[in-house]
């Protein structure tokens, strides 16, 4: 419309129409942009905030899980050290304890990750949506990091989880598993993740099948020299949670105590 009355004043020569039309064309160009402008400007903001609210959720998660490994593997140190301590004779346990104790550092735990708003805002280029530099640098250094491969991994194929397999019968195994091991607990519930592990038990078992199986124990050489790697694997993981990694520990502590 304004560009056909342009038009025909430039026809007639109607320099003042001409110069007031031109001006609502410039005009309304500029507010047409303007409005695009704010749109995408919203749009762009309402995704953030989206993508914001599902990242801390998943990282509030993620908080309780490494809370949650951290108590788990000092349970599984706590007993693999008592257990070394006894078949090297510095401290006098139980044949029952020492089984359980040393049945507990077998035992290794898997993460439950909760990386999905963060793999879609990788795979798609939007990371740069969550506009808290501290929330987008904890997610990135929290889904790049080896540690929970590598705990999984030594523990499922330490050598001393092996030793201690092939040296008892499976029906002792069983009845430990049973009787003494992994509690269950639910994501989330931090009361619950002390003591998942390391907590009184008896394993039902006769007393001389404890008797014949802490001997077992005792007289295999091997158990007490891939205990030790046990140990310093465990240790040097304890450190990597707690130490090497202590930014990103302190950062989800901080998210976690956040109310959703």
């Amino acid at each position: 419309m304004i560009l056909r009355r342009l038009s025909q004043s430039l026809k007639d020569q109607n320099w003042a129409a001409i110069s007031i039309e031109f001006v609502l064309l410039v005009l309304g160009v500029f507010l047409g942009i303007q409005v695009a402008n704010w749109n995408a400007e919203r749009e762009t903001n309402q995704k953030s905030a989206i993508f914001t609210e599902r990242l801390k959720a998943d990282l509030r998660g993620e908080d309780w899980t490494y809370q949650f490994l951290i108590a788990y593997n000092r349970e599984v140190l706590a007993n693999a050290n008592r257990a070394v301590e006894a078949l090297d004779g510095k401290v006098a346990l139980s044949d029952e304890a020492l089984l359980v104790s040393a049945y507990r550092a077998t035992q290794y735990h898997n993460r439950n990750q909760r990386g999905s708003t963060f793999d879609e805002m990788i795979s798609t280029g939007s990371i740069e949506l969550i506009r808290d530099p501290t929330l987008r640098d904890t997610a990135v250094r929290l889904y790049k990091l080896t540690l929970f491969d590598n705990l999984v991994r030594e523990g499922m194929r330490s050598r001393y989880r092996e030793a201690f397999r092939m040296s008892l019968p499976n029906a002792v195994q069983r009845a430990l598993g049973k009787q003494c091991g992994d509690r269950v607990v639910l994501p989330g519930d931090y009361a619950a993740i002390q003591g998942n592990l390391d907590y009184p038990c008896e394993t039902g078992l006769p007393v001389q099948t404890i008797a014949e199986s802490a001997t077992a124990l005792r007289s295999n050489p091997d158990i007490v020299r891939f205990l030790r790697l046990r140990i310093a694997d465990l240790e040097t993981r304890m450190f990597d949670l707690t130490r090497n990694n202590r930014v990103v520990m302190e950062n989800l502590r901080a998210i976690g105590k956040e109310k959703p």
